[in-house]
């Protein structure tokens, strides 16, 4: 039996798996290959790394992992659990049964993407979700911003820190109240309500945005704000509670409402960057560590 089963190999779990292993913690690290950012050609914000591409990222923590004895990566995905007593029994896609007695949930989120042909082309190089992460390479250049409502025009606003040249796509009737029109036109944002058609460019770039009626747009970028999901049902199937926002629920340190599972990365946090990730796997695993020494010293 592991002291500790990690759920996901992303920067929330490679991180509290590194601090485990220096812990001297019996881990297992559990990977389904599934990254939130894997079509991005750069990771961004995190100091000292900045701009290194997502594989090379994940490389390099692997590399530095394969010194702690202790620590143990496997490409499985979790797909069911349950509690027995003071373990935690996880069953594997491939039948194989694993017990341990702390879990941490890094599962992450995935994106809802918006459904439009050409957009697989254009993701991670000229598509982006989240301004915090590629807006300045997207700076000064023509962007359209896809979203209805107050996300709609939140994100527009929002866009304003990196480019003035900014068309609200919405797909279809805008849902924006007269308040959010007003604000818009303030900032010379203009509104494109028909339905989109399709996205064409070359070599990875958007060049412009076909609609079912009226003009193409000629954009350079575009940003969207469709929201995510839960990409694992693991934390809801063990009892965690989930916040209005659809995050997983933690108190101090990761913590969840479920005693020994706890979360980190954006499965759990409404600033999803990989440096909070990661910040968060740490602080999960120096938490894991003192509990298990509470249950080791009694």
């Amino acid at each position: 039996m592991y002291d500790v089963i990690i759920i996901g190999a992303g920067p929330a779990g490679l991180s509290a798996a590194l601090v485990l292993g220096r812990c001297r913690r019996s881990v297992l690290v559990c990977d389904s290959g599934q990254q939130r950012n894997a079509a991005s050609h750069g990771l961004h914000g995190f100091i000292t790394r900045d701009g290194i591409e997502p594989k090379e990222f994940l490389r390099i923590a692997r590399e530095q992992l394969s010194q702690y004895e202790t620590v143990e990566l496997q490409d499985a995905t979790v797909v069911t659990g349950r509690r027995e007593d003071d373990r935690f029994i996880l069953t594997t896609a491939g039948g194989s049964s694993i017990a341990c007695r702390k879990l941490l949930l890094a599962t992450g989120v995935v994106d809802e993407l918006p459904r439009m042909e050409g957009l697989d082309q254009f993701y991670g190089t000229s598509i982006f979700h989240c301004p915090y992460c590629d807006g300045w390479e997207m700076r000064d250049q023509a962007i359209a911003i896809y979203g209805r409502g107050e996300n709609g025009s939140g994100l527009a606003l929002e866009m304003t820190l990196w480019s003035r040249d900014l068309v609200l796509c919405t797909d279809g009737p805008s849902e924006l109240t007269d308040e959010h029109r007003k604000k818009l036109a303030q900032y010379q944002i203009s509104i494109r309500e028909e339905r989109m058609v399709r996205l064409e460019g070359k070599d990875g770039v958007l060049e412009r945005i076909v609609f079912d009626s009226g003009e193409p747009l000629a954009r350079r970028g575009m940003f969207f704000s469709t929201g995510w999901k839960q990409r694992s049902d693991l934390a809801e199937s063990f009892g965690c509670q989930l916040t209005k926002e659809g995050c997983i629920d933690t108190g101090e340190y990761e913590a969840t409402s479920v005693s020994g599972v706890y979360v980190a990365g954006d499965a759990s946090r409404m600033v999803q960057f990989v440096i909070v990730a990661a910040a968060e796997g740490a602080q999960a695993a120096v938490a894991i560590n003192k509990e298990l020494m509470k249950e080791d010293l009694s």
